[in-house]
């Protein structure tokens, strides 16, 4: 997952573009048609979410992944993490990028949730409002909005959505927020936008998308199926 910067104005989709719900759902259909259908599935524990997508943070899904496996092949819990000393960790996570500031954050997270819970078991979030429960990952020091948006949605199918490179762009293009709202502002407004039932989906599609046509520098809009529905099919 590659961090992109947040453009300096924060402006909200609700000033900037109007998107028919018709629109929205005749997008999502096509990509249904196209992609396929994106049935829930729960990636693991929410806290194995929570620290494969800090590894995530500023390098590759290979990357990120390889380190988490590697944490595991080391110390074999995430709860032995815990009581790990930091240089072991950086060591193991060290195909991840930035191994020097995610050991410490790590092993700082596992040792607060097993203080403050008694374990690494985060199911509680499921039973708290989406906003709780978002807030509370957030307090963890290293855990953005993005991240706090992949645990819950990815773990526990709450109807958070988190926005990446591709979401990001893809949905800018589409004006489904405005051309200055920045990343951040994204989250909210995308949430706003899209019914909780379809934000898994929707953020699914919109990675797929991104990466097999609507490219960073030359989107493919000749042979998009969004062509029809894309206000910057034309101009892109």
């Amino acid at each position: 997952m590659t961090t992109i910067p947040e453009a300096a104005a924060t402006l909200s989709w609700r000033d900037t573009v109007r998107v028919d719900d018709e629109v929205l759902d005749a997008v999502l259909s096509r990509l249904d048609e196209t992609y396929g259908p994106r049935v829930f599935e729960s990636r693991g524990r929410p806290v194995d979410v929570l620290i494969e997508t800090v590894l995530s943070q500023n390098t590759s899904d290979v990357n990120s992944h390889r380190a988490f496996e590697s944490l595991l092949a080391r110390f074999g819990t995430l709860e032995a993490v815990a009581a790990a000393p930091v240089a072991e960790i950086e060591d193991a996570i060290r195909f991840a990028g930035l191994s020097r500031i995610k050991s410490v954050r790590i092993r700082e997270m596992l040792e607060r949730l097993i203080r403050e819970n008694g374990s690494l078991e985060l199911s509680f979030l499921a039973g708290m409002k989406l906003d709780e429960a978002r807030a509370y990952l957030m307090s963890l020091r290293g855990v953005g909005l993005k991240t706090a948006n992949c645990v819950l949605i990815f773990s526990l199918g709450l109807p958070a959505l988190p926005v990446d490179t591709h979401v990001y762009r893809v949905s800018r293009r589409l004006g489904l927020i405005g051309a200055r709202v920045s990343v951040e502002a994204a989250h909210g407004d995308l949430e706003a936008r899209v019914r909780p039932e379809d934000r898994y989906r929707f953020h699914l599609h919109l990675i797929e998308h991104g990466r097999r046509v609507c490219h960073a520098r030359k989107p493919a809009c000749r042979v998009c199926i969004l062509n029809a529905l894309c206000p910057s099919a034309c101009a892109a």
